[in-house]
């Protein structure tokens, strides 16, 4: 008998990363996929449920599951474009990463200048 199939957790874990948190495609790697990926044994790992839990309950987790993952999702996509419309009102501003580190560094020196300490 082969061993019970296990579900693994997103390996990708660089909070930098756009896709942290997203599957290997770019999509969701989570409960609402594994219908279409394991077959058999990825249906026999979701039908193991955790003490106490009923099946009912189960389903009612995975559905908010599903539901707050394409939330997250979502937001994931809205950030990502407001990032880019932030770049673009930057670079139609002049304003280049490498100008705002001197604005911050000198502002920075400034206000150890002008401290007590």
């Amino acid at each position: 008998c082969p061993p019970a199939p296990t579900l693994s957790l997103d390996p990708d874990i660089n909070l930098n990363s756009p896709n942290k948190g997203l599957g290997p495609a770019g999509g969701v790697d989570s409960l609402t996929d594994v219908s279409g990926k394991g077959g058999a044994m990825a249906v026999a790992a979701v039908n193991t449920l955790p003490p106490g839990l009923t099946e009912e309950e189960a389903e009612e987790l995975r559905s908010e599951l599903v539901k707050v993952e394409e939330e997250v999702n979502t937001l994931r996509q809205v950030l990502l474009a407001k990032e880019k419309h932030s770049a673009d009102l930057k670079r139609k501003l002049g304003l280049s990463p490498l100008n705002e580190l001197k604005q911050n560094l000198s502002k920075g020196w400034q206000d150890v200048q002008t401290s007590n300490a």
